[in-house]
């Protein structure tokens, strides 16, 4: 079968990736990329469960707690495709090591914070760090297997690890905090950050460092852009007493900032000669497909872990502990579905399994592995670290949408439900001669009921993402079993 060209005009620099694939050293290689994007994905979740711990130890307020989560994601989203592009101009295993070590850093200060500027500050760069490791984590893959089933296997580890350090991060969080102190969702970082810094340039072999100038008008407007535009999404969801606040000034000046300092982004990129993102990337269907469609991903697996550990702390009266180990048959479901799909690509292709996963809660789990490989596929060696930083930062604005959507339509129905169901039981108590005013237990089983109308309607939203991702495979993944190497073997 004769092999499509690459997008680019170019065949990848595929000899020394192959040299490196017979190597002794691949299992250790991919321990240590698998490890370093576990850690900075579970960073994402383990301190969720661990948010109340933080909020009495240093005073936060409900809003201000929000951004403990927030300044990470903020950091992460924002600077993602300048951490790749760093990667492709000055060797990707050298700023791998890097953010590995901001990382560890970073979680070391977050660690011994004292009050809530520090904590806040070290979340934030923790979120560069994190911007640096995962597009050159995925780019490293792709330039040390070989094209086929060892890379299709390296890319079913790292999807794996993306989605499950999700699930990781509550358990371990629950753990830390119950049997620790909440401090230890920071400090558990520094052994992991430092082993895998220091084992990378023993297994890992550097890249070659590409020719060209740094974008920085294309990094300052890229990265802002997406920075605002995240900013913005983090703000406008509507708060659990169902105040909206998309229509904030904040949030209405975020969201247009983005939208020009996008647009200025993309002009730019059309004219630069050493463009942060060559538009050619995105003029292959299926790359654009897939990079939508794990927007559509982030979107529904972030909105799925707030959501139901909220509800499992709130209604279900979990412990942290106890909401931690109940995400363990998820965790194992995403690590079965990711293995059985590297398995599958190589005898049905990526689409198959994509149009399979959509529209099923248990097949959706296939996604993660080709919509790496897709996204990844045909890619010039100089340009694996964008294309890296591009499918990471679909999934991570992804998830600030998800937040942001489903959060305005959960918290709306909560708030909706529960001004009728107090109504309702009022004007009950009055024409039967009781007290106005419920009681407590009563208070909570309307709360209750409302938790679970609202965050089931924001369920079926997500559903209609997933839809939506469906469509997005049918109309624009077109992708061969051959463009993804499985014709090699």
């Amino acid at each position: 079968m004769s092999q499509a060209r690459p997008i680019t005009g170019r065949k990848p620099a595929q000899g020394a990736a192959v040299a490196r694939a017979a190597g002794p050293k691949l299992g250790l290689a991919l321990l240590v990329i698998a490890t370093a994007q576990l850690m900075v994905v579970l960073d994402a979740t383990i301190v969720n469960v661990a948010l109340p711990h933080i909020q009495r130890a240093l005073g936060f307020s409900g809003s201000g707690l929000e951004w403990v989560v927030n300044a990470y994601a903020l950091a992460f989203g924002g600077l993602m495709l300048l951490g790749g592009r760093l990667g492709d101009l000055l060797g990707r295993r050298k700023m791998f090591i890097a953010g590995l070590l901001v990382f560890s850093a970073a979680s070391l200060a977050g660690g011994f914070a004292t009050s809530q500027a520090w904590l806040l500050a070290a979340r934030a760069v923790q979120g560069a760090g994190a911007a640096i490791v995962a597009p050159t984590a995925l780019a490293l893959i792709t330039t040390t297997f070989r094209e086929g089933k060892p890379r299709n296997q390296a890319m079913g580890v790292y999807a794996a690890m993306s989605v499950a350090g999700g699930a990781v991060g509550l358990i371990a969080g629950g753990l830390l905090t119950t049997y620790l102190s909440w401090r230890w969702v920071m400090f558990v970082n520094v052994p992991i950050g430092m082993v895998a810094a220091l084992a990378a340039p023993r297994v890992l072999s550097e890249s070659r460092r590409q020719r060209g100038r740094f974008d920085l008008p294309g990094a300052v407007t890229g990265t802002t852009g997406l920075a605002m535009l995240v900013y913005g999404l983090t703000s406008a969801a509507t708060s659990p007493n169902g105040v909206s606040h998309w229509g904030d000034a904040k949030v209405v000046a975020s969201l247009a900032a983005s939208a020009v300092l996008l647009t200025a982004f993309a002009v730019i990129e059309t004219r630069s000669r050493h463009a942060l993102l060559p538009l050619r990337l995105l003029a292959d269907r299926n790359r654009t497909g897939a990079n939508l469609m794990m927007l559509c991903v982030g979107a529904a697996i972030f909105g799925i872990f707030f959501f139901l550990t909220v509800f499992m702390q709130s209604v279900w009266g979990y412990s942290a502990l106890k909401t931690g180990l109940a995400y363990l048959p998820l965790t194992a479901g995403i690590m079965v579905g990711s293995g059985a799909g590297a398995q599958l690509i190589p005898r049905v292709g990526a689409r198959p399994l994509l149009l399979a996963g959509a529209p099923t809660a248990a097949g959706g789990l296939y996604w993660l592995v080709p919509l790496t490989l897709v996204a990844m596929s045909r890619v010039a060696d100089e340009e694996t670290g964008v294309a890296a930083s591009l499918r990471n930062t679909s999934q991570q604005v992804g998830g600030s949408i998800g937040l942001a959507v489903f959060g305005t339509v959960a918290w709306t129905v909560v708030a909706n439900s529960i001004h009728a169901q107090a109504a309702h039981a009022a004007a009950a108590a009055a024409q039967a001669g009781y007290p106005a005013r419920p009681s407590q237990a009563a208070l909570t089983a309307i709360y209750h009921h409302a938790l679970a109308a609202g965050f089931s309607r924001a369920f079926l939203v997500a559903s209609g993402v997933m839809l939506l991702g469906l469509i997005i495979a049918i109309v624009a993944i077109r992708v061969r079993r051959a463009d993804l190497g499985e014709a090699r073997f």
